[in-house]
């Protein structure tokens, strides 16, 4: 099992700017073959940011039993759409680039924004490709200043536990995971924005969105185009 993390989020095969340092994503990484507790909620009750992570967990562990079948490509293809839909893929890549955000042109947001979601994906895709047994648990989750803190638990094979929280912003009917901290401090997305401010001083919103597409290509099997 070729684990190395969410969402460095990741531990890319090749290395570079981008996996410069170790954080929450390779540490979840430990439990890819995720088995999902149950998470209780009132007959009739309004989608809540449990039910976010419940139905990406849910994804995720179908996605890995079926993992080597499907292949890195099926696989990407399968996850692709619920990464996409359980992430604020916008602002999360907006927060990922930091200030300079604000000079780039709208085309390039949205290509940035394309390429970040592509990339979250193919992590998940690449790292989460099959079933060993360990379990994931929802433990509830609690009011915070942007939204809503879901907790959760990973217990990895050897029995020792990792602790996950995602931050949740409501959006329309229902919430979408906005970060992720490990043991409660280490933010993914502050992660992000430190690894990816060498790429852009370097190369610019153009070179970080082509090593991203790039990324994803390697993972994936795929040819990615780059803007």
């Amino acid at each position: 099992m070729a684990l190395g993390g969410f969402p460095t989020i990741f531990n890319q095969p090749t290395r570079g700017p981008i996996v410069s340092r170790t954080s929450l994503w390779k540490v979840v990484g430990f439990a890819a073959g995720l088995t999902v507790s149950a998470f209780s909620y009132p007959v009739h009750a309004a989608p809540n940011g449990g039910d976010t992570v419940q139905g990406l967990y849910d994804a995720l562990l179908s996605t890995m039993k079926n993992g080597r079948i499907l292949g890195q490509s099926g696989r990407f293809t399968q996850l692709a759409p619920v990464i996409r839909r359980s992430f604020d893929i916008p602002s999360m890549a907006r927060l990922s680039v930091g200030p300079s955000w604000a000079a780039l042109s709208e085309a390039q947001r949205q290509q940035m924004t394309e390429s970040f979601g592509r990339y979250i994906s193919a992590i998940y895709a690449n790292r989460f490709d099959s079933y060993d047994g360990q379990k994931l648990e929802v433990t509830g989750e609690q009011p915070a200043a942007s939204g809503v803190m879901v907790k959760s638990q990973i217990i990895k094979a050897n029995g020792e536990p990792v602790k996950v929280d995602y931050m949740m912003r409501h959006s329309g009917d229902g919430w979408l995971i906005s970060d992720i901290y490990l043991d409660g401090a280490i933010s993914e997305v502050a992660t992000r924005r430190s690894e990816f401010a060498a790429i852009l001083k370097n190369d610019g919103i153009d070179g970080l969105i082509a090593a991203l597409n790039r990324k994803a290509g390697i993972l994936t099997g795929t040819t990615v185009r780059a803007f």
